[in-house]
């Protein structure tokens, strides 16, 4: 019999999106189910204290309703923050979503990086090994931004774009000494990924944008290889904290997530 357990991919928000379609790509008979703590949405503003509380206890009453065979935490902030937590909560294997520092030094020709993410990620320890370990050699220039992922929202609400708050979110980095110098930015938020398209247009020149998505996707297929699929892919399911918003239903379904429930 065909394994019918899901991937659960849990973010704050509707960024984790980013992370489950290449996901979705490179494994499409996988069942999908995709949660966002929209009661606890915005991580980015919340305490680290909060964070590492509630993200291993919300996780682990999902493990214990939807039984998956892997979960992927699609939040840089959740990440850095609660990751070894989860760990030692759950007998799950935990795939978590760090800021692409290395992918960008490997690209960036200037030796200059901007990273993208919220407050609460910018911050961390975490971000400093990074890029002591992949990006040595390069400048590395941080801005933290809540309006980005407020933007990201709206957006697959149907909201309409201005390109003026992506302007002001980027000169958060490129108004930085040496900032005119960046060649590459990491979108260190899972939401901004999902204005790509709007923050290039709102740059001052050319700029390369990396993100997680398709290293996770390779993670978790080099996880799972091996195990059974079920022969057709299943409806996806979206889970919210909160109440849903209807205006996300045609979005969510582009995705793959054609039921949506509430925890």
């Amino acid at each position: 019999m065909a394994d019918s357990r899901p991937l659960l991919f849990f973010d704050s928000g509707v960024g984790g999106l980013s992370v489950m379609a290449p996901a979705r790509a490179l494994l499409p008979a996988a069942p999908l189910v995709y949660v966002a703590d929209s009661a606890g949405f915005p991580y980015g503003t919340r305490s680290e204290g909060e964070i590492a509380t509630r993200v291993p206890a919300l996780l682990g009453r999902l493990a214990e309703r939807y039984r998956p065979r892997l979960i992927v935490i699609a939040c840089n902030t959740a990440s850095t923050i609660a990751l070894s937590h989860v760990r030692a909560a759950l007998d799950v294997p935990i795939v978590g979503t760090v800021p692409a520092i290395k992918p960008a030094a490997e690209v960036s020709v200037t030796r200059v990086i901007g990273v993208l993410g919220t407050q609460a990620t910018v911050r961390q320890p975490y971000v400093d090994d990074l890029a002591a370990r992949f990006a040595a050699d390069c400048t590395v220039l941080r801005h933290g931004s809540a309006e980005l992922v407020q933007l990201a929202e709206a957006k697959l609400r149907g909201g309409a774009a201005d390109s003026a708050p992506y302007r002001a979110v980027l000169d958060g980095l490129f108004g930085q000494a040496g900032g005119d110098r960046i060649d590459v930015i990491v979108n260190a938020c899972t939401h901004f990924p999902l204005v790509e398209a709007e923050l290039a247009a709102a740059a001052p020149h050319r700029v390369r944008f990396v993100d997680g998505g398709p290293g996770i996707a390779r993670r978790i297929a080099h996880l799972t290889a091996g195990q059974d699929w079920p022969d057709r892919p299943a409806p996806g399911v979206a889970v919210f904290t909160a109440a849903p918003d209807p205006a996300l239903v045609p979005a969510l379904a582009t995705y793959g997530l054609d039921r949506v429930e509430t925890l």
